[in-house]
């Protein structure tokens, strides 16, 4: 079968990933004369990382975070935020646990910036059954920032 023709049926089947890594894959397997089954390993691996990153991709789209926020943006010097346990959220470890977290302070302390620094550092994988509060101390009613499950901001 010519490379067009697997090109062509690839494309039917949406195989963008096998596609996009088949010259190099077939060039190293014929250098280094890899069985079939190695080689249609190789493709299939291929593809699910790009299925993978183009997961994540979509889900930071839908995310629709309102700026990009990053940690190293924020001034933690002069504020009472634990630079430490911030740095710790960013890491995803209570996402993996499933459990919540919740910034609470007055208006412009940067609840929002580190909430959004926070799930942009965050790995989306493993994202179940998480969300992330901003609590104003003015008396505003709690609203999730950021709702980590699917990556969405509720409002």
């Amino acid at each position: 079968m010519e490379r067009t023709q697997l090109f062509d049926l690839m494309g039917e089947l949406k195989l963008y990933g096998m596609k996009a890594a088949f010259d190099e894959i077939m060039a190293a397997a014929v250098k280094r004369q890899h069985e079939p089954q190695r080689i249609v390993g190789d493709l299939l691996n291929a593809e699910i990382s790009e299925k993978q990153a183009r997961s994540i991709r979509y889900q930071l789209t839908i995310a629709k975070l309102p700026l990009a926020k990053d940690l190293d943006d924020f001034q933690f010097e002069g504020t009472p935020i634990n630079q430490t346990l911030v740095n710790d959220l960013a890491g995803g470890g209570f996402i993996a646990q499933q459990r919540n977290a919740v910034l609470v302070g007055g208006t412009g302390t940067g609840k929002t910036h580190l909430a959004i620094a926070i799930a942009s550092a965050s790995d989306p994988a493993p994202a179940v059954g998480s969300t992330m509060w901003s609590i104003s101390s003015t008396g505003s009613r709690p609203r999730p920032v950021t709702d980590v499950r699917v990556g969405s901001p509720i409002t």
